[in-house]
């Protein structure tokens, strides 16, 4: 089978200051790069719109009232001091939602092997009720309890390799035991919360903390060692995947020393999982990654795996 690969226009009109590092160009940069890729085996989508029916899953009606009522008709608002809104980012926000479970109803209806959603904003710092770090709706933890509720799945796993920690789906999927949440994350760091003490109602959140200036040997450790076992002992029926790229040695918010081998480490190691548990079943979402070139070169990588794990197994 093939590989999905959802985005729309409509994230580039999501607008942010000059200088902000979730840019426009992050897009344009991952555009760029799978455009040179070989495209048979990929089939691409145009994100559908969110529904609220579906953000109501993870979020309460507040926040979406809230987010919605913040967007501007024109020029850029600011959530706070990372978040801000232009005129286009509520529908792009609507979208990210909107390609998540429109990935998940294809890798689960058999349409496709896995998916890659290419979307801004990201979503893993959305918190209940508070938009921030760059974030309004918590898209993958949006993905999971669609999974679950609409699909009727058991067991749902998450794995967040984003060199921040993923507070935002930590919290929302804190009191969810049918998911597994799992972030590997530089610490400390923003935003400040993933110790490995944050294990969720039910034992369903593993922090793994990574130290700064650690590199590709730290991130087997951690996966062989920890992550891999977990997700084994827990046989999720789909993986999804928050696929960061800012832990790659290039970017300038973080400092650990990863490059793309490492994703495609990660990126195998990931489907060996789904594999052997969820009938090879993925769905990955961008999140963050600021450097450009690192950014599209790690991209195309995780990519790249995911299309030929799709099509070989």
């Amino acid at each position: 089978m093939s590989t999905a690969l959802l985005t729309h226009p409509d994230c580039l009109q999501h607008v942010t200051p000059s200088g902000h590092p979730e840019r426009v160009d992050r897009l344009m940069a991952i555009y760029a790069a799978l455009d040179a890729m070989d495209q048979t085996d990929l089939t691409r989508v145009d994100a559908p719109l969110g529904r609220d029916a579906d953000i109501l899953r993870v979020h309460p009606q507040a926040h979406i009232d809230a987010v919605n009522t913040s967007a501007p008709d024109a020029g850029s608002v600011s959530l706070d001091a990372d978040t801000h809104m232009s005129a286009g980012s509520l529908k792009a926000a609507y979208r990210g939602v909107g390609a998540m479970t429109k990935a998940v109803d294809m890798v689960l209806g058999g349409e496709v092997q896995n998916a890659f959603a290419a979307m801004r904003p990201p979503g893993h710092h959305a918190e209940k009720q508070t938009p921030m770090g760059f974030c309004l709706f918590g898209n993958v933890a949006i993905a999971a309890k669609h999974a679950l509720d609409v699909h009727g799945l058991d067991r749902v796993a998450v794995v967040d390799f984003d060199v921040h920690h993923g507070n935002g789906t930590q919290d929302l999927l804190w009191d969810e035991g049918r998911a597994l949440f799992i972030s590997s994350h530089q610490m400390p760091l923003y935003p400040g919360s993933g110790a490995a003490h944050e294990t969720g109602a039910s034992g369903n959140i593993l922090n793994v903390p990574l130290e700064p200036n650690s590199g590709g040997a730290e991130l087997r450790k951690a996966y062989d060692r920890v992550i891999l076992p977990a997700l084994n002992d827990f046989k999720p029926q789909l993986v999804l995947i928050s696929a960061g790229f800012d832990a790659h040695r290039s970017d300038p918010l973080a400092n650990l020393n990863w490059d793309e081998a490492d994703f495609v480490y990660a990126t195998h190691a990931l489907c060996d999982i789904a594999d052997t548990h969820a009938q090879g079943r993925i769905v990955s979402t961008l999140e963050g990654g600021y450097d450009l070139d690192a950014l599209a070169a790690s991209t195309r990588a995780h990519l790249e795996v995911l299309i030929e794990r799709g099509t070989h197994g």
